[in-house]
C-alpha cells in the first residue's frame, strides 16, 4: 500500500514506477479523490468549529434567560450535515483504498526495465555445471524408473500437479528440509516457527495476495485461505505490533506445505514436480528498519545461496526486471539452479525486499527509545528453499548412468549414512 502523502508530493515518480511495471498512470485519479477527501475534511472541521461556537452562544443565551431556539435549530442542522459528510468521507476513503490496493509496489531505481524475464540481469553465478558422459534424464523419468515417484496414481487420487514420493526419495525430501532449517537457524540467525496453514482474509490482504490474486489461492467453505507460502503466516506474526528498533532485524523461518491453484500457469510445467498445487517450502522472513533494508536483502539472498553451495548445486543470481517482480516487491533476486535434465537454469528461490508496502497494510511499526512517534518497518521474504525443486535439482545433478542417485555429502547424516539411492524394494 502507498502513502497518500508521498503520492501527493511525488506524483510523477509514482506514475513512473507504475509504468515501469506495466500499469497505467494513476496519480490523477488518486489525487482527485484525495482533493475531494481533504475538501470534505475541511468542511467537517469548519462545521465542527461552528457547532462549538454555537454551543457556547446557547450556553450564554440560557444563562441570560434569552431564547436559544434558533441557535439550537442550527446546531441540529449542523449535526445532520456532519453525519452526511462523515459518510461521504468514508466512501471517498474506500474509493482511494480500492484504487491503491490493486497497484503493485514501486520498483527500485537500480533494477532493470522490462515487462518480462527477457531483461532480467545476471548478478553472479556459482559452480560449474557437471559434464555427463551419458544423456542426463529429467527428474520425473529418474523417479519413476526407480519406483520412487508416482504421478499417475496421484492424478487418480487428486488430479494433475500432485505426486506420491516413496522410500528413500521421500526421506531425501525430508532430509533437504531439515538441512535447510538447520542452516538457517544455526548459521544465518533465523528463529524457527510453527505457523498456521489456514489464515483469514485480513492476513492474506496484509501480504497483498488479496484482492488481486484471489484466483491463485485455495479457500475453505468457512472463509479461511490455505497459505500459498509461509510468508503470509510469518509476516503477519508482526501485524499490528510496535517493535523495538534496537531489536531489529528480526528473522524467522518455517517449513510448511504450500497450496497454489496455479490458475495462470495452464500449459506450463505440466510434467514433474516443478509446478505443483501442493509442495513444501522453507520460507525466510525478516523485519527491519528502513536503514538496514538493503543490507538485510543481501543477507537473505546469501542465506539462500548457502543452501545451494552446501549441496554443491550450480546456480546463478538474477535481478528481476520491474515487470517480472512479484506484486509486493521493490526489488527481487531470483536464484536459478542448473537442471541438467532440462539443460537450463530454473528458479528455486525468490528473495524480495518489500520496503514498507506490506507493513502499511498490516500496520506493523517500530519505535526507537529516542523517538516520539513510530514508523513503518520494512519486510523481506525469500524461499530458503523450495524443497521440492531442490529435490529435483539434487536428483538431476547427482544422477548416475545406471539411474541411481548419489546422496550429497551434506545430507548423508540426515539419511542414516546412506550414500546412494537405488530402486525401491
Amino acid at each position: 500500500m502507498y502513502d497518500i502523502k508521498w503520492i501527493r508530493e511525488n506524483p510523477e515518480e509514482f506514475d513512473k514506477g507504475l509504468v515501469r511495471r506495466g500499469f497505467e498512470p494513476h496519480s490523477a485519479k488518486v489525487l482527485e479523490l484525495d482533493k475531494k477527501y481533504r475538501s470534505l475534511q475541511t468542511d467537517l472541521q469548519d462545521m465542527q468549529s461552528r457547532r462549538n461556537d454555537l454551543s457556547k452562544k446557547i450556553a450564554e443565551a440560557k444563562k441570560n434567560g434569552e431564547d436559544a431556539d434558533v441557535l439550537m435549530h442550527e446546531v441540529s442542522s449542523l449535526k445532520s450535515g456532519m453525519a452526511d459528510i462523515d459518510e461521504e468521507v468514508r466512501s471517498v476513503c474506500e474509493q482511494i483504498e480500492k484504487v491503491l490496493e490493486i497497484l503493485p509496489n514501486r520498483p527500485a531505481d537500480d533494477i532493470p526495465d522490462g515487462l518480462d524475464d527477457s531483461t532480467n540481469r545476471v548478478v553472479r553465478t556459482w559452480g560449474e555445471p557437471r559434464k555427463f558422459d551419458f544423456k542426463p534424464l529429467e527428474h520425473d523419468e529418474l523417479g519413476e524408473k526407480l519406483g520412487l515417484m508416482d504421478f499417475e496414481q496421484a492424478a487418480k487420487v487428486s488430479g494433475a500437479r500432485f505426486v506420491y514420493l516413496k522410500g528413500d526419495l521421500a526421506k531425501l525430501e525430508r532430509a533437504l528440509a531439515q538441512y535447510m532449517l538447520d542452516m538457517h537457524t544455526e548459521k544465518h540467525g533465523y528463529c524457527e516457527m510453527e505457523v498456521p496453514l489456514m489464515v483469514n482474509s485480513s492476513a492474506v490482504y496484509g501480504t497483498a495476495q488479496l484482492p488481486k490474486f484471489a484466483e491463485d489461492l485455495y479457500k475453505t467453505t468457512d472463509g479461511y485461505w490455505l497459505i500459498p507460502t509461509a510468508e503470509v503466516s510469518l509476516t503477519n506474526f508482526f501485524a499490528g505490533k510496535i517493535l523495538d528498533e534496537e531489536k531489529l532485524p528480526l528473522r524467522v523461518t518455517a517449513l510448511t506445505p504450500c497450496f497454489r491453484s496455479e490458475a495462470g500457469a495452464a500449459g506450463k510445467d505440466t510434467r514433474g514436480m516443478i509446478r505443483q498445487h501442493q509442495f513444501y517450502k522453507v520460507e525466510m522472513v525478516a523485519i527491519t528498519t528502513p536503514e538496514k533494508s538493503w543490507e538485510e536483502h543481501e543477507h537473505m539472498t546469501n542465506s539462500a545461496e548457502d543452501i545451494l553451495k552446501g549441496l554443491n548445486l550450480p546456480y546463478r543470481v538474477m535481478c528481476l526486471s520491474a515487470g517480472d517482480m512479484g506484486f509486493s516487491s521493490r526489488k527481487t533476486h531470483d536464484l536459478e539452479v542448473w537442471l541438467p535434465g532440462q539443460d537450463k537454469y530454473r528458479e528455486i528461490s525468490s528473495v524480495s525486499n518489500c520496503w514498507d508496502f506490506q507493513a502499511r497494510r498490516m500496520d506493523a511499526r517500530c519505535k526507537s527509545k529516542n523517538q516520539k512517534g513510530t514508523r513503518y518497518v520494512h519486510t523481506l521474504n525469500g524461499s530458503g528453499l523450495a524443497v521440492g525443486r531442490t529435490l529435483v535439482a539434487v536428483m538431476e545433478n547427482y544422477q548416475q548412468a545406471d539411474g541411481s542417485i548419489l546422496v550429497p555429502e551434506a545430507l548423508q547424516k540426515y539419511m542414516n549414512g546412506k550414500k546412494v539411492i537405488t530402486t525401491y524394494k
